[in-house]
């Protein structure tokens, strides 16, 4: 693969990765707030995007603002990765923390098709959503900070 290749590439998947992980963070805010998009209730909404078995509400609203929080920043980690967002943790930290994203990402696509898992959270259509969307949307994000990491 070529330097200009590899450049694309990285910006790519960092672009990826950073717009995906913005529109989640934001969506958590929207909840967070009180919207109930996607759904058009809140047990709607607590069905699609949590997932418990029996659950009618979703978390605390603090809850979904704090996780927006964790999310914008994850946001800003592959642009970081690539050097276009300074991060003052330095090099080798920034790395680190880029790693253990890539272990969180693919423990959590991993577990939506895990037995365990499923008993946890059996609600439909969190179910599906997280076989269809949410799994194979955490591995993607595992697999582009690790093309980040390894570039």
């Amino acid at each position: 693969m070529s330097l200009g290749s590899q450049f694309i590439g990285a910006l790519a998947s960092a672009g990826f990765a950073s717009v995906a992980l913005l529109f989640i963070a934001l969506l958590h805010l929207a909840w967070g707030l009180g919207l109930f998009w996607p759904a058009q209730d809140e047990v709607g909404l607590a069905r699609a995007v949590v997932g418990r078995r029996g659950i009618t509400r979703m978390p605390p609203p603090l809850a979904c603002v704090v996780v927006a929080a964790a999310l914008f920043l994850m946001a800003l980690w592959p642009l970081a990765l690539v050097g276009l967002f300074p991060s003052p943790l330095g090099e080798r930290l920034t790395a680190f923390c880029g790693a253990v994203l890539v272990v969180v990402f693919a423990a959590r696509g991993i577990a939506a098709y895990s037995t365990p898992w499923r008993r946890l959270v059996p609600e439909e259509p969190f179910a599906t959503l997280d076989r269809r969307v949410y799994g194979p949307l955490c591995l993607l994000l595992a697999s582009c900070f690790l093309f980040l990491l390894l570039i």
